[in-house]
């Protein structure tokens, strides 16, 4: 009996022994699965980690980006000058009394397509077209000469205010002035100048500034 039991003993041993590997293999099949999982799931964790954070230094790139094309919109605005303005210069409508002084219009035109500004005094000289006479000049540092934005295409004004009455001589010569200038000299703001012709107060040709006395003023700009 001793001899039959003791192989069935050892032969059912050998299958729970079977039984235990085939299960414990199982098992470690099953958490190899598990842990291939969890590595799996880490590596896509790690993987939307990095988009995130890659997403987010696209935004800080972009952030970066709409920064420097906002300090790049800002530029300083040119100057007005000769290169960039038209002149006009209107002779008074009617001429000085004891009330008031006759006053001239002097226009500045930004004929670029872009702004400009004009910061500082504007001088204007005329000559006597005969030489006769000194010539005479003035600004608006008095006036007012803070800086002027002129957008592309747009004008701005000032007055000039000047005596054209002759009260030394005759009264035919009452309005004949030592300076009859044809044309006058105007200069913006650390601008060579340029020289223009004298309109008649409606902007047609053949006006004459004539100036009594040795100066004259001229007003502040403003839009008109």
């Amino acid at each position: 009996m001793c001899t039959t039991i003791r192989p069935t003993l050892l032969a059912l041993g050998a299958v729970a022994a079977l039984a235990l590997s085939l299960t414990a293999c199982d098992d470690g099949s099953g958490t190899q699965n598990s842990g291939a999982a969890d590595t799996s799931t880490s590596s896509a964790a790690a993987s939307g980690s990095s988009s995130a954070s890659s997403a987010g230094g696209g935004t800080s790139t972009s952030g970066g980006g709409g920064s420097s094309s906002g300090t790049g919109g800002g530029g300083v605005t040119a100057a007005c000058t000769a290169k960039n303005t038209s002149v006009t210069f209107l002779q008074s409508s009617g001429h000085a009394s004891d009330a008031q002084a006759a006053a001239a219009t002097l226009k500045i035109t930004n004929s670029s397509g872009a702004p400009c500004t004009i910061v500082g005094p504007t001088t204007v000289a005329a000559d006597d077209d005969q030489g006769k006479a000194s010539p005479v000049s003035g600004d608006n540092s008095e006036a007012g000469s803070d800086a002027v934005d002129v957008p592309a295409g747009a004008t701005v004004v000032a007055d000039v205010l000047y005596n054209d009455v002759n009260n030394e001589g005759t009264e035919s010569a009452r309005y004949t002035c030592p300076v009859q200038a044809s044309h006058v000299k105007v200069a913006l703001p650390k601008d060579a100048g340029t020289t223009v012709n004298v309109m008649k107060a409606d902007g047609s040709p053949g006006g004459v500034f004539s100036v009594c006395g040795t100066d004259f003023k001229v007003g502040a700009f403003a839009a008109r």
